[in-house]
């Protein structure tokens, strides 16, 4: 006759409390770290790559296509020649911009930014920009048109947010004035205008050299 065997009450009790503290342990570990602002700069500052700060989490930045850094550059080559001897000044992606959104901090390097406030001049991060631009891909596009966009306004002195397409000549600009309502401009005859900082940029120069044949990498930077 087949003795069935059963574990004393205690035996099951310590097993599934084994049980749920594993469980909880590898739950834990699977959130998000949180770092605070301070130590985030301090990690920063001893990394050879460029991280993003999005309240407490930290997504490092990959690598950008060559119509990326085409489109960027283009950007930035003509911001520096129209704003020579002016207040403003023009900068690229190394240059981070920090945000404080109610109690929310994010850190950002934009592809482009044009700074004019003199309290920004040679301190770090920057604070107060005037035009920010961010060059789109796949795998950036959400967070640039979505989380950005929501962050970018939070800056008062920010007037105009600028983004670019790098597969088509196609750029679309959120202006304070409009109260961020999305203005399109359309084909390498049309010019971007930015009155705000003095400046107007014709697609044809900003979209110069670009390889529409090129396809673009889905884990490049933003």
């Amino acid at each position: 006759m087949a003795i069935a065997s059963h574990s004393a009450p205690w035996v099951d009790a310590w097993n599934a409390f084994q049980y749920f503290t594993n469980m909880s342990t590898a739950l834990k570990l699977d959130e998000p770290q949180l770092i605070s602002w301070e130590n985030y700069e301090s990690m920063e500052s001893r990394s050879q790559q460029r991280h993003e700060y999005v309240n407490g989490q930290v997504y490092a930045r990959a690598g950008a296509s060559w119509n990326h850094n085409r489109v960027a550059g283009n950007v930035f080559g003509e911001l520096r020649q129209q704003l020579r001897g002016k207040r403003c000044e023009a900068f690229m992606a190394d240059l981070k911009l920090r945000i404080d959104l109610r109690r929310e901090q994010f850190g950002y390097y934009p592809d482009v930014m044009v700074v004019c406030d003199p309290k920004d001049q040679g301190t770090l991060p920057v604070t107060n920009p005037t035009v920010v631009f961010e060059v789109l891909s796949k795998s950036t596009a959400r967070i640039d048109r979505r989380e950005k966009l929501l962050a970018y306004p939070a800056v008062p002195s920010l007037m105009a947010y600028v983004l670019l397409e790098q597969s088509q000549p196609v750029v679309t600009i959120h202006r304070r004035s409009d109260q961020w309502q999305a203005e399109t401009v359309v084909g390498l005859q049309a010019v971007l205008a930015l009155p705000e900082v003095g400046a107007e940029l014709p697609l044809s120069l900003i979209y110069e050299r670009v390889n529409w044949g090129e396809v673009e990498a889905d884990d490049e930077v933003g």
